[in-house]
């Protein structure tokens, strides 16, 4: 469905300013390797505006409302929901080979995220909006003035002016006892979630401290579609062939509220993902910038 921009660009409502100059894109520091997450480079990037959350259910309510849109799931029937939130319906859904907590539901889509009927347009309205695919996402995007972040736009932006850190904090490291930063998984995946800061699955999207440029929730809560495809830059053979086995991907940052670091230590900001432009499910989101 083509979808012509807004008349009235949407930029000012929840955008922060985002400086430009040398960003830092990568790590020296590698923990995923194959995932291309290194090394540490610099690129030029102009100043720009970003969402100082991801977009919320009720944001993309308003969206649909002025144009109709009806996402990739809601055509296609269904999309992918975290097993644990449909623990009663487990029989009456399907599961994903190898990845058996994923589950396939019929009628899950962005409004009803678990496809019992709930409407979290009206239920979770400052809650991230979720099971929207990138190209979903760059409908919204174009939609509302804006297009979807570079990554490293993205990287630059979730390191809120403190330089080359791992987290929008800095260094220290979020566990399982006390220390919270962001949204991400709390017990051992994918059984057991204690939930200790207050979340079972995705938080409002502003939630937790936002970092130095005013942006919240950069890592965990959910993945963020990025512009770019799914592309390693690396000469080991292991990241060419993981290269070859996911192309036609895009490009997803930030972890989210299913990431631990038993499993998926992808909460940080050189780490990096992928999914088919098509994908959706509960823990995949996006953000909006602007050029300035």
């Amino acid at each position: 469905m083509e979808i012509a921009p807004s008349p009235v660009p949407r930029a000012d409502a929840g955008a922060v300013n985002i400086p430009g100059g040398r960003a830092l894109v990568g790590t020296r520091r590698p923990v995923i390797p194959d995932d291309g997450e290194g090394p540490l480079r610099h690129k030029r990037v102009a100043p720009f505006r970003m969402g100082a959350g991801t977009v919320t259910n009720a944001e993309f309510a308003v969206f649909v409302a002025e144009t109709g849109f009806r996402t990739e799931a809601e055509r296609i029937g269904w999309s992918f929901v975290f097993h644990s939130q449909v623990a009663g319906r487990v029989g009456e859904t399907q599961g994903v080979a190898a990845l058996e907590w994923w589950r396939r539901v019929d009628g899950a889509f962005w409004r009803d995220i678990d496809g019992a009927g709930e409407d979290a347009a009206r239920a979770r309205p400052d809650h991230p909006v979720v099971h929207v695919s990138w190209n979903d996402a760059q409908a919204y995007a174009r939609w509302a003035g804006g297009r979807l972040p570079s990554e490293a736009e993205w990287e630059h932006a979730a390191r809120g002016g403190l330089g080359d850190v791992r987290f929008p904090w800095g260094e220290a490291e979020p566990d399982d006892d006390a220390h919270f930063p962001c949204n991400i998984w709390q017990g051992r995946f994918p059984h057991d979630n204690l939930g200790l800061d207050g979340h079972l699955f995705a938080a409002p999207a502003r939630s937790y401290a936002p970092n130095g440029y005013g942006l919240y929730n950069m890592v965990g809560n959910v993945w963020e579609w990025t512009a770019e495809p799914f592309a390693v830059r690396s000469l080991r053979r292991t990241a060419r062939a993981h290269q070859l086995s996911r192309r036609g991907e895009r490009l997803l940052k930030g972890g989210s509220h299913l990431c631990h670091k038993s499993y998926c230590f992808r909460y940080r900001i050189a780490a990096r993902s992928g999914n088919t432009p098509d994908s959706t499910t509960t823990h995949q989101g996006f953000r909006v910038v602007w050029d300035t």
